[in-house]
């Protein structure tokens, strides 16, 4: 790059930085990586998978629904540029679909939806021992598209959506922890005054009702504060 243009991108990742941080949830912050992706790259389509409970990935963001299925195609046979860049923390660079040969029926099929090039960058946080939060995909319906300058792009802004998306996750996990205290003393309000038992007492039958009915301890709160009844 040259100076103006490096001027320009530090200008730029300034802005991003503070959209990031703005952004109320996940959602809002994963709708800003991938609008920023087209604005700053040579890219057409850009999207997001990340990583969900129990290791699964997730289609998060999509700019066009090609990119949806660019993805679901790797999701449903696990295997792909995707699945390898999310299990082994590394970008990985298809040139041209019609020539790669690492994924050759995901590629054919991805071709034929009219993406030719193709750069998934990894979401990580941490050290090497840490899970992959998700994928960055960057898409071209043109072949080569990416230069050395939009890689380095991609991984500047693959930082900053690691960090962003990693706090409003562990934000929106507080908050629902909160929620969910509420929740539970709202609901042992209730047992207290309609049974006459001490704050303990409450907890527990909230607590067995949960475990008799394999229900979290927090929807068995909720039922009972809509309904003032208790599950069965």
């Amino acid at each position: 790059m040259t100076e103006p243009d490096l001027a320009t991108s530090a200008d730029t990742f300034a802005r991003l930085a503070i959209e990031l941080h703005d952004a109320p949830g996940v959602e809002e912050t994963i709708d800003a990586v991938v609008q920023f992706a087209l604005q700053a790259l040579n890219c057409t389509y850009a999207g997001v998978t990340l990583y969900t409970r129990g290791s699964r990935a997730e289609v998060a963001a999509v700019t066009d629904p090609v990119v949806a299925d660019v993805y679901q195609l790797q999701i449903d046979t696990d295997n792909g540029p995707l699945v390898t860049a999310l299990r082994e923390r590394t970008p990985i660079l298809i040139r041209d679909t019609d020539t790669d040969d690492r994924w050759p029926e995901w590629a054919a099929k991805v071709s034929a939806l009219g993406v030719r090039s193709v750069l998934d960058v990894p979401l990580a946080t941490g050290d090497a021992t840490r899970q992959t939060v998700g994928v960055l995909g960057l898409y071209s319906p043109f072949p080569d598209a990416f230069t050395p300058d939009d890689e380095a792009i991609a991984h500047i802004l693959a930082r900053h959506a690691s960090v962003a998306v990693a706090s409003a996750r562990h934000e929106e996990t507080m908050a629902q922890a909160v929620d969910a205290r509420k929740l539970v003393g709202q609901a042992m309000g209730i047992l207290m005054e309609r049974f006459d038992v001490d704050d303990d007492r409450a907890f527990a039958i909230l607590k067995r009702y949960s475990q008799d009915t394999n229900t979290k301890l927090r929807d068995v709160a909720q039922h009972l504060i809509d309904t003032r009844k208790l599950p069965r």
